[in-house]
């Protein structure tokens, strides 16, 4: 299959009720289901190239987390937390996974999409069988997170796309080498263009909201209830580090190596923060350890 179906699903949160869409590749009546989670200002389109390369053997779902993409925004800007999206991420797989066989879901997050992951297959009972977590772990560097709060909310306009794709690869550089193409498309997912004609990045900028409320206390207890998390992962997992990633050192990952599922620990050369997974070799990384 080489296009998606365009989805949405109705999710709960304090605040009332909200939409997340999502894509769906494959054949689906597939009860193999992959869950791909974004980045924290990116979109669904960040995996089309994995997606379609693994619609063989699965029912590939990517949800445009709220906030982002062609999802709602939340009345609560203060609901941009790790565990909304979780409690969106179960209503997601509820849907995805009703005329299954019970056999859970797959999982691979980058970023802030292993968080939630992490968090999600922490709990009891939890529907995820295997999973790649990508750049992320238990331990966020400070100046990491200080600098992605602080361009999250700054409200940028762009009088062309081809000014808006230069910004994306300036702040994308660490995705690593990408092709002029590659470069189009990461942009082309993540702008959209206004009716007076200039270009925005699509996502809420209340995004930024946790982000500057949280303090140094908050983030120690935030710290300390995410490696709770990790250590009581059980299923398989693949551990996936860009080797310049400043946002899971190597320290980081070689801990969650020992602990919790005891990962495969990956490092991809020449790469930061975070591996795209639009290219053969990553995407045959993915797939060797997604289907056993």
């Amino acid at each position: 299959m080489s296009e998606p179906r365009l989805k949405s699903v109705l999710c709960s949160s304090p605040a009332g009720l909200h939409r997340m869409a999502y894509k769906e590749w494959g054949d689906p009546a597939n009860a193999r289901v992959l869950v791909c989670v974004h980045g924290v200002t990116r979109v669904s389109g960040d995996f089309d190239a994995l997606a379609r390369a693994l619609s063989d053997r699965y029912r590939v779902v990517c949800p445009d987390v709220v906030g982002r993409g062609r999802s709602d925004r939340l009345r609560d800007p203060g609901l941009y937390v790790i565990p909304q999206y979780v409690a969106d991420m179960v209503t997601l797989v509820a849907r995805v996974t009703a005329n299954g066989d019970d056999e859970g879901v797959h999982w691979f997050g980058t970023s802030m999409g292993g968080l939630i992951g992490i968090a999600l297959a922490s709990l009891e009972g939890s529907p995820i069988r295997r999973m790649v977590i990508n750049d992320i772990g238990p331990v966020l560097d400070p100046a990491a997170m200080a600098r992605i709060g602080d361009y999250i909310g700054q409200e940028i306009r762009f009088k062309t796309f081809d000014d808006g794709v230069t910004y994306v690869r300036m702040v994308s550089a660490p995705f690593g080498p990408h092709s002029d193409a590659e470069w189009d498309k990461l942009a082309r997912d993540v702008l959209v263009q206004q009716p007076d004609g200039h270009w925005v990045l699509h996502y809420d900028l209340n995004l930024a909201a946790p982000f500057k409320a949280l303090t140094p206390g908050q983030a120690a207890r935030d710290q300390e209830r995410l490696w709770a998390a990790y250590d009581a992962i059980r299923c398989p997992t693949l551990l996936v580090r860009g080797e310049q990633s400043d946002l899971l050192s190597r320290a980081t990952a070689e801990e969650m190596a020992r602990r919790g599922p005891r990962p495969t620990l990956a490092e991809i050369a020449g790469v930061g923060h975070a591996p795209t997974f639009v290219q053969p070799a990553q995407i045959a990384l993915a797939r060797e350890f997604l289907t056993g």
